[in-house]
């Protein structure tokens, strides 16, 4: 899986969420939130075929509170994904989802505040 390339998965990401209502530029923004990476560098890792083990392993500024996302993505529960690697590739799995499924951005991006 890690050798799978972000601009094979990226296309796979816009079709669902446009497909589900939700615009590129919110997909951009969940990445970014996660990621660190502006607009262009994203562009930069699609045009390169970079893997997704080099895609994280570059990113500018991993967000902190991505330890706030929990959930089912493949049968797996995110927050107990031993390898780091694969919990971010499951993380940004999850983001995209909860975008597609139409939850508010605030929440997807675990900027609410509680209480």
């Amino acid at each position: 899986m890690f050798r799978m390339t972000f601009a094979s998965i990226y296309p796979l990401y816009v079709t669902k969420v446009e497909r589900k209502g939700r615009t590129v530029e919110e997909l951009r923004t969940v990445l970014t939130w996660l990621t660190g990476y502006d607009e262009a560098a994203l562009h930069r890792a699609v045009d390169s075929g970079v893997d997704l083990a080099t895609f994280f392993a570059l990113a500018p500024a991993m967000n902190p509170d991505a330890r706030l996302i929990t959930g089912v993505v493949c049968g797996h529960r995110v927050e107990e994904i031993a390898d780091p690697l694969m919990q971010q590739v499951r993380w940004m799995d999850k983001l995209v989802d909860e975008l597609a499924r139409g939850k508010r951005l605030t929440s997807v991006l675990r900027t609410e505040k509680v209480g």
